[in-house]
């Protein structure tokens, strides 16, 4: 039997949308794509005895599994360190508080609910320059590690937040999103504020990892279970504007590509996506409005490369594995003909997923051929 295609030759048909021996497949490379507990909690399962670290650990599942990427380092905590009021409650160097509810923190605290412009003018943002040197050079020689020493595909955790995601949750949904109707100054005000340390942190973390970075990924929720959170028209204007900068000041460091999460049935604004820069578009949310596999496939499948699409909400938790298996094979075929997907599981695999359905799904990407180069 022909070998099989090294990793990174298998993204980087897939980027091109060019037919693969099968898949490319990742688990935990991304903060969008973790296993709560992370990957040696499959260790057992597969027959693999804790390493001497936790890492190392990690690596043996991820290689027995056959996965083609490797993740390098996470969102940077910017400016001042989170502040514990309480066990259960933390305030975030964006000053927001947020509250233990068992499994992860959930945000209760809106310091600019209410605010004006004078309020933004003087809240006291994170300072990208508190970066500290010596984690980004931890980073830089993880990156250079991955890019020289072994074959896989080499991503870039985003180093800092969206736009729209931040005046959510700095603001309030309800009190942002009302602003971008009827408030669009103060709204224009806050993408610029947050740009401005963006693209200071693109300087900071592209420039020292950029060279070794074959994709690298960005989150800003754009859309609810039934359609976005704003109208296209809406996109278009107030947000697009800073997202699009975003990538292209990305692209004066680095050849990535660009792989933007979010969440929900954003169907209507993936035009406008794409025309922003984005290539691969991550997770895919099955269950969501419009966002069916097969549909995204025919209407965007040329353009975009998709990454994740086995659905989380129902699918993984609640399913056989020969049903976890099926379905899997059906979503590979839906988006993977002609190349342009990578899998993964439609968020991050949570407590409630068995394990042997995460096995069942990755035992699919394996075992299901594309008809490529061997």
């Amino acid at each position: 039997m022909p070998e099989a295609l090294p990793p990174r030759e298998r993204f980087a048909l897939t980027l091109a949308h060019r037919d693969v021996d099968r898949v490319p497949m990742d688990l935990a490379s991304t903060d969008m794509t973790e296993i709560d507990g992370g990957p040696r909690r499959l260790a057992p399962l597969l027959g693999i005895r804790p390493e001497a670290s936790d890492a190392e650990t990690d690596e043996a599942v991820l290689v027995a599994l056959d996965t083609d990427i490797r993740g390098v380092g996470g969102i940077l905590a910017p400016a001042l360190p989170v502040v514990s009021i309480s066990q259960p409650e933390v305030v975030s160097e964006w000053g927001i508080t947020s509250r233990w509810n068992g499994h992860h923190y959930e945000m209760v605290g809106r310091p600019l609910a209410g605010a004006s412009l004078a309020d933004l003018e003087n809240y006291p943002w994170p300072d990208p320059e508190r970066i500290d040197p010596a984690a980004i050079s931890r980073l830089r020689e993880r990156a250079r590690f991955l890019f020289e020493e072994t074959p896989y595909v080499v991503c870039g955790r985003h180093p800092c937040y969206g736009v729209l995601e931040l005046g959510c949750w700095m603001c309030g949904f309800d009190d942002f999103l009302c602003r971008m109707a009827g408030e669009p100054e103060f709204v224009r005000r806050f993408f610029e504020i947050i740009l401005g340390y963006q693209r200071r942190v693109n300087q900071i973390y592209y420039g020292a990892l950029g060279r070794y970075l074959h994709f690298t990924t960005s989150g800003d929720d754009f859309g609810t279970q039934t359609g976005p959170l704003v109208s296209p028209e809406m996109f278009r204007e107030l947000v697009k504007p800073y997202f699009a900068e975003r990538i292209r000041h990305i692209a004066e460091f680095t050849d990535a590509a660009f792989f933007h999460h979010t969440c929900g049935a954003v169907a209507p604004l993936v035009p406008d996506l794409i025309a922003a820069g984005v290539r691969i578009l991550n997770p895919i949310q099955p269950r969501a409005s419009g966002m069916e596999p097969a549909r995204l496939k025919r209407e965007f499948g040329g353009r975009l490369v998709f990454y994740g699409g086995v659905d989380t909400q129902e699918l993984l938790p609640r399913g056989t594995p020969a049903e976890v298996y099926a379905a899997t094979r059906e979503v590979i075929r839906l988006l993977g003909a002609g190349g342009g997907y990578v899998l993964s599981a439609a968020h991050t695999l949570q407590p409630d997923v068995p394990l042997e359905n995460v096995l069942a799904m990755y035992r699919a990407g394996r075992e299901t051929a594309m008809g490529g180069p061997r």
